[in-house]
Order: structure tokens, then C-alpha cells, then sequence
């Protein structure tokens, strides 16, 4: 694929997984009042105000100049390595900047994270969809990364 291939394949992606995102927290969050949890979840409302696990609590400013460093630097590290980029790493940052710019638009305009499901076989904190894209795709780039350095070992 061209570079202006995989460059456009990067941004609708993006723009996919924002809509997505937002689309689906609010209709969860709409009905969560309505649903009745099971052993296995519960849909409940919690103001976010810090990071991963409500470390951070109440740094506001912090956690959005990190966020928003984080998609600059992400996204201008995938355009300078755009040719060597496979367009299946591509779609894992794409997945990690939509949940990052999905957290980090809430952070900015309601003060707090929406964050609403909740594990209820185990003791985890309340996380949201963006929190479902960020980890998945971090785990996905890592094995990525681990896969990339093991073949370059190999030859």
C-alpha cells in the first residue's frame, strides 16, 4: 500500500473508532440505569477525575497535556515511519489515538472520564470503552514490537 494509502487508512480508522466510541458510551450510558447486572458485570456511572486505576486523581491539566503529547508524538513517530509501517500496526494506533482522544475529549469538556463497566467477579476499577481500546491496543503494539525484534533477531 502508498504511503498516501496508508495515511488515509490511519485517519478513517481513527475517525471509525472516535465514532464508534462515542457512539456506544452514550447509548450505555443512557440504558445503564435500566440494566440489570449479572455475576459477570454491571453498568454503573463513575466520574473519573484521574487515569488508569484513578491514579492521578484530580490532575486535570497533567493528564491532558500527556494526552495530547501522547497522540502528537504517536502519530508524527507513524508518519516519518510511514513506508516501514505495516498496516496492521496502523490499525492498533489508530484503535490507541481514538481511545486516547475519546478520553482525552471528556477530560476536557465534562472535567472527568464517564466510566461504567464494571467486572463484578473481581476486584477492578470501573473502566469505559476508551479504556477497552487503549489496553487492547497497547497489548497488540507490545506483541507487535516483541514479534518485529524476535524476527530481526533471527536473521
Amino acid at each position: 500500500m502508498s504511503k498516501k494509502g496508508k495515511l488515509i487508512y490511519f485517519l478513517i480508522s481513527i475517525i471509525f473508532f472516535i465514532l464508534f466510541d462515542t457512539y456506544f458510551s452514550e447509548i450505555i450510558l443512557k440504558y445503564a440505569a435500566n440494566f440489570r447486572g449479572n455475576s459477570v458485570f454491571d453498568l454503573v456511572f463513575v466520574q473519573n477525575t484521574g487515569a488508569a486505576f484513578s491514579i492521578l486523581q484530580d490532575s486535570r491539566t497533567f493528564l491532558i497535556v500527556f494526552s495530547l503529547a501522547a497522540i502528537l508524538g504517536i502519530t508524527a513517530y507513524l508518519i516519518k515511519h510511514l513506508s516501514k509501517t505495516s498496516v496492521i500496526t496502523l490499525f492498533w494506533a489508530a484503535l490507541l489515538i481514538a481511545g486516547i482522544s475519546c478520553n482525552l475529549y471528556e477530560r476536557i469538556t465534562l472535567g472527568y472520564v464517564r466510566d461504567f463497566f464494571k467486572l463484578n467477579f473481581v476486584n477492578f476499577p470501573v473502566f469505559n470503552i476508551s479504556d477497552i481500546f487503549i489496553n487492547i491496543s497497547v497489548f497488540a503494539i507490545v506483541v507487535i514490537i516483541i514479534k518485529n525484534s524476535y524476527s530481526k533477531k533471527q536473521l
